[in-house]
């Protein structure tokens, strides 16, 4: 199979790629970059492509979609009830502040 070939990954996989990439053109990577990412990241999580069948393919455990809330989970945790209670309010007050700003365009 030449580089860069694509027959080998799944539907699922495909499409998983497809809305990586959209995210990432959202952010301004260009399309060749984030295409780019958004192929190494779904193999990153699924270990390449691969079709489906019986014993085909095993977990790797760390897929970075189940990632997200290990970092700041932790921090959190760590953190009085005060101290997570103020820091919920300024990201509120951001996210309005911003929500403010986009509407304005």
């Amino acid at each position: 199979m030449p580089q860069g070939e694509k027959s080998a990954y799944t539907d699922k996989q495909k499409r998983k790629a497809e809305h990586i990439e959209e995210g990432y053109e959202k952010k301004g990577v260009s399309k060749k970059e984030a295409e780019s990412r958004a192929w190494a990241t779904v193999n990153k999580d699924d270990g390449g492509g691969k079709k489906s069948g019986s014993g085909r393919g095993k977990d790797t455990r760390h897929p970075a979609s189940h990632k997200g809330g290990e970092k700041g989970g932790a921090a959190s945790a760590s953190r009085s009830a005060a101290e997570r209670s103020a820091s919920a309010k300024k990201a509120a007050a951001t996210r309005k502040r911003n929500a403010e700003h986009h509407a304005g365009h």
